[in-house]
């Protein structure tokens, strides 16, 4: 049996890393970031921004591409193609720190309600990049890319770790807004440019496909999330690596000195663990394994700490200019923080494994 990708699949990926080396540079994802002072003075979007109008044009090239439809069946105008394929893409988003709803509008949203029938009648939008989606994992309140969706999902398991799983359309609420308060208002957030918004009070208009449903959305978010982390987890260490060969101390490159390489090999070794963890994941899910849930939460955990190795040692061997908000890599290092805790920590996935092995 042969588990390596498909020429097919790779190439499909080195299609869609070329559009967004093309679309989404750094000084995309910093026009993201929102303008001016944050609560205590600092402005966090400081350094080289692009237009505006390139932040929305880099998910208009996505749709254009059919990137977004690529979990969607052929009848509601997708691509039709299974968790193998989209990892790969998942993590092209995550090296570009790409400034949109990825995960939760191609990856779980138009899936979910494309293979229940489309009940809202919206699969065509998102797919099309006219919509966009968010999802709400884990009894949380911060809803990412809040001041653009305009279709949320709140996604939670009842009563224990390895309980019911539920979905449940939200219709009315701050984060969306209603007839008294049109407004979102950005909450404060380790990274600005995912927008994310407080969601206050709300109501459920549905529930959205059985128990099995939302199980496999929550495990397809998981998953292209751990993806995101092991793409910026390559993206921070690739520039790490051109800093350090240009660097110099005493006469001569600081990657030449063993400190330096130890921590930057520390970083390679984690991603090269996690990531082989995130495709046999995305394996599990295409073959209807029934260990999936298992082999996601793995690769998530592995994944959030390898990022997080990746931003501690990058931002160590950068020194002092690795905390500066005009310099890129603050704009990775952000993004890992941020993901690595989103659709559960390292913690949270690990006990889901234990509870899975009955431990």
């Amino acid at each position: 049996m042969r588990f390596a990708f498909t020429d097919d699949q790779l190439a499909f990926r080195d299609a869609v890393r070329d559009l967004l080396a093309k679309e989404c540079p750094p000084e995309v994802v910093r026009a993201a970031w929102p303008d001016g002072t944050d609560a205590h003075g600092a402005r966090k979007g400081e350094g080289a921004r692009a237009d505006p109008d390139r932040v929305a044009r880099s998910w208009t090239a996505l749709a254009d591409m059919g990137v977004l439809g690529i979990a969607v069946s052929e009848a509601n105008g997708g691509l039709a193609m299974g968790a193998g394929d989209w990892v790969l893409l998942a993590e092209e988003t995550g090296y570009v720190a790409l400034p949109h709803p990825f995960v939760e509008t191609a990856c779980v949203v138009a899936p979910l309600l494309d293979s229940v029938g489309d009940p809202d009648g919206v699969v065509a939008e998102l797919v099309a990049g006219t919509r966009q989606a968010a999802v709400v994992p884990l009894t949380g309140s911060l809803v990412p890319w809040g001041d653009a969706v305009t279709y949320l999902l709140l996604l939670d398991h009842r009563p224990s770790v390895d309980g019911p799983w539920v979905a449940r359309r939200v219709s009315r609420g701050v984060a969306l807004g209603n007839e008294q308060d049109e407004q979102r208002h950005l909450a404060s957030s380790i990274d600005a440019g995912r927008h994310v918004v407080q969601l206050g009070a709300w109501a459920s208009k549905s529930v959205v496909g059985h128990s099995d449903d939302a199980a496999m959305a929550f495990d397809r978010g998981a998953l292209a999330v751990a993806a995101q982390l092991v793409g910026l987890g390559r993206r921070m260490l690739d520039i790490t690596v051109d800093y350090v060969k240009e660097r110099r101390q005493f006469g001569v490159p600081i990657g030449s000195q063993q400190a330096v390489k130890h921590h930057l090999a520390d970083v390679a070794k984690s991603l090269e663990f996690a990531a082989p963890a995130v495709y046999a994941a995305a394996w599990a899910i295409d073959a209807g394994d029934d260990q999936a849930s298992r082999a996601v939460s793995t690769a998530k955990a592995l994944a959030s700490d390898a990022a997080r190795l990746a931003v501690r040692n990058t931002l160590q061997c950068h020194g002092a200019i690795g905390y500066t908000v005009e310099y890129d890599l603050h704009l990775y290092l952000k993004r890992a923080e941020a993901l690595s805790r989103a659709w559960g920590d390292a913690a949270w996935h690990r006990r889901r494994v234990a509870a899975a092995l009955g431990i």
